[in-house]
């Protein structure tokens, strides 16, 4: 099972900030997509991180639809 560190958190954090909105919703969609894929598959998978992944994207897209 992949877990995400905190070196994954930096780089996702600073990714998210060079994407366009169109390309944060695409982001968060197939990370949503792929945790939902892993979810099916015995233990150990990888939905968690694919969920933190999309999670933090999908913070940056929050961030901006608030402005």
């Amino acid at each position: 099972m992949k877990q995400a560190t905190s070196l994954d958190f930096i780089y996702w954090k600073a990714k998210a900030k060079t994407l366009s909105i169109e390309s944060l919703n695409w982001v968060v969609m197939d990370c949503r997509l792929a945790a939902e894929a892993m979810a099916t598959l015995p233990a150990p998978n990888n939905e968690n991180y694919y969920r933190d992944q999309g999670m933090t994207f999908a913070d940056e897209l929050r961030k901006r639809q608030a402005s």
